[in-house]
């Protein structure tokens, strides 16, 4: 089963709703009824600056290997939490996040 939960934004009483698992962490039932929104702890771009801080350490990691790598791409399974915000999703049992990395060959000198 899944709630509606809201998040609120810091655009004019703005807010985001997304669809989250009854089981998450921090989604309660506020009535016996229930509602139809519920809000969220936390605002969405707290959120969502939870995953970039996760992205920028891990590119910063990334990039400062002996080899630096020409392309880095990350790839985060996000999932939204009532009391955290945003968090790595999980696959299977294990966190989701898939790291892809390139090196080209030095073009030869003309």
């Amino acid at each position: 089963m899944t709630r509606l939960l809201r998040f609120q934004t810091g655009e004019d009483d703005g807010s985001v709703v997304v669809e989250v698992a009854d089981d998450e962490p921090g989604v309660v039932e506020v009535s016996r009824l229930g509602t139809a929104v519920a809000d969220a702890a936390t605002s969405f771009e707290e959120g969502v600056d939870r995953i970039r801080n996760a992205a920028a350490s891990a590119l910063g990691r990334l990039r400062s290997m002996p080899s630096s790598p020409d392309e880095i791409s990350l790839e985060f399974g996000v999932r939204f939490n009532a009391e955290l915000g945003a968090v790595i999703a999980k696959t299977q049992g294990e966190a989701h996040l898939t790291v892809t990395m390139t090196w080209r060959a030095a073009a030869a000198d003309g």
